[in-house]
């Protein structure tokens, strides 16, 4: 039977309330615990990456406990429920650490937090993705299902891009109204994720009693192990997966100091403002460039020209944003043109590694006689998690080396000390994604052989040994 708009619609809502909790805790994690709580920023960048790395190597672990997993709910909904009750309680109170914690004790807690906060979040987001062909048709009401749910998905990221700086300080405010800045936003930062967690138990209840699933549905869940022997054996996937790595591990560390380059560099008391501003145009761009860009120039140019007019544009944009930054020039209608070709290239990335990953099943099953396809594809949100914590741990060196804190605006900071600071912020945020890039064009240029020409040739050999 057809889903109804109904379910569909449930289906949805889910998305969206998961992916605003993932993007509150993405962004704004470092920043609570660095900038308003004081751990260093080393410190916090080694909880992270390490609580990031055991998520990676933990999601295979969790899709097995769910392809095991007998109930009268099915195997998928129970576990929903119970990763994202438990989810939204730690995200809250990950946004929640006492006052009276400092030093060790306060580290402590924001790393026992963080980690149940990634382990809870893999309890709730395995099930859900891993639950559409236990409820569709397969065809193209499942792509049309998937994707549906990417674009709520998105939905759900953009508006905590958006509303989160708007929020959390009028929020601190009616809470803390005789606090200083620091404390307003601790106390915003706590009532918000309050909102946000029970949002997304709201969502995802809707999602599990309207969605049922069938129990005859079996679950792929690929072991590290089988990770490793496709990687291995598949040279083609090797260059994709160190390609994702770069590119993502260069987004990460521009948007993870982002924040402060509006806060502490451009700063006035209408800074959250414009970041917000930034951030809504970067988001949008990113979505088009995937939705209208994408299909606009791929009538016109090959996939591998795609790429590189990407790496292009990207490695074009950020050199633009530096020398914009290095002269001083802080106008936001000028950050917007190379923000503009920066997030255009990360989107077009997006789509077209996703492409090439999928290009590489078929590789693989010519050349190994075997088709990983669902061990590839469980590769890239393992990878893209590996970044992620290689990305965070990067941006709180840079961090702690500049001494990029709530002091760096302070008077007590000299004026010569305070410029060196912000350059060093600067340079961290567009020279080591520029470095990362070239790497990774230089890496893809070389090793990744799928082109159209040799796609049409694997594709006729694997037709032919298959009649």
């Amino acid at each position: 039977m057809k889903l109804s708009i109904k379910e569909k619609a449930a289906y949805g809502l889910g998305a969206v309330g998961k992916d605003m909790v993932y993007m509150l805790s993405a962004s704004y994690i470092l920043y609570y615990y660095q900038d308003l709580l004081g751990i260093a920023g080393t410190v916090m960048g080694a909880i992270m990456m390490a609580a990031r790395v055991f998520d990676a190597f933990n999601d295979p672990i969790m899709g097995m406990i769910v392809a095991k997993t007998r109930t009268k709910w099915g195997k998928f909904r129970p576990w929903l429920m119970i990763g994202t009750i438990t989810n939204a309680v730690i995200l809250y109170l990950v946004f929640s650490a006492p006052p009276t914690l400092s030093g060790s004790g306060l580290a402590a807690y924001a790393a026992v937090f963080y980690i149940l906060w990634g382990v809870t979040y893999t309890m709730m987001d395995i099930p859900y993705w891993s639950m559409i062909p236990a409820f569709t048709e397969g065809g193209k009401e499942r792509e049309g299902l998937t994707a549906m749910a990417r674009s709520c998905a998105g939905v759900g990221s953009a508006l905590i891009t958006v509303i989160t700086m708007l929020v959390v300080p009028v929020l601190g405010g009616l809470l803390n109204p005789q606090g200083d800045g620091n404390a307003i936003e601790r106390s915003g930062f706590s009532a918000f994720a309050l909102i946000i967690a029970i949002v997304f138990i709201v969502f995802i209840s809707i999602t599990c009693l309207t969605i049922r699933e069938h129990s005859s549905v079996d679950m792929k869940a690929p072991s590290i192990g089988e990770m490793l022997r496709a990687l291995i054996t598949n040279d083609q996937a090797v260059a994709v997966v160190i390609t994702i790595v770069l590119v993502n591990a260069s987004l990460y560390i521009t948007s993870n100091l982002l924040i402060y380059f509006f806060k502490y560099d451009i700063g006035g008391a209408g800074w959250n403002g414009t970041y917000v501003l930034f951030n809504t145009f970067g988001g949008g761009m990113q979505i088009v460039s995937m939705m209208i860009i994408y299909p606009l120039v791929r009538r016109y140019m090959s996939v591998q020209k795609v790429c590189y007019l990407s790496f292009a544009f990207a490695i074009g944009g950020y050199s633009v944003l530096l020398i914009l930054m290095m002269t001083g020039l802080k106008s936001l209608a000028l950050l917007l043109i190379p923000g503009f070709f920066v997030f255009v290239a990360f989107g077009l990335l997006t789509v077209l590694t996703t492409v090439f990953l999928a290009n590489t099943v078929d590789y693989g099953e010519l050349k190994n006689h075997r088709r990983d396809e669902s061990v590839i594809f469980s590769m890239q949100t393992f990878v893209v998690k590996l970044a992620s914590g290689v990305a965070v741990f990067i941006t709180g060196i840079a961090l702690d080396l500049f001494h990029i804190t709530r002091d760096t605006s302070e008077e007590v900071v000299s004026v010569a000390e305070s410029a060196a600071n912000l350059t060093g912020l600067r340079l961290t945020m567009t020279v080591l994604p520029i470095v990362g890039m070239l790497i990774a064009l230089f890496i893809f240029s070389r090793k990744f052989i799928l082109n159209e020409e040799k796609m049409e040739e694997i594709n006729k050999e694997l037709e032919a040994r298959r009649a």
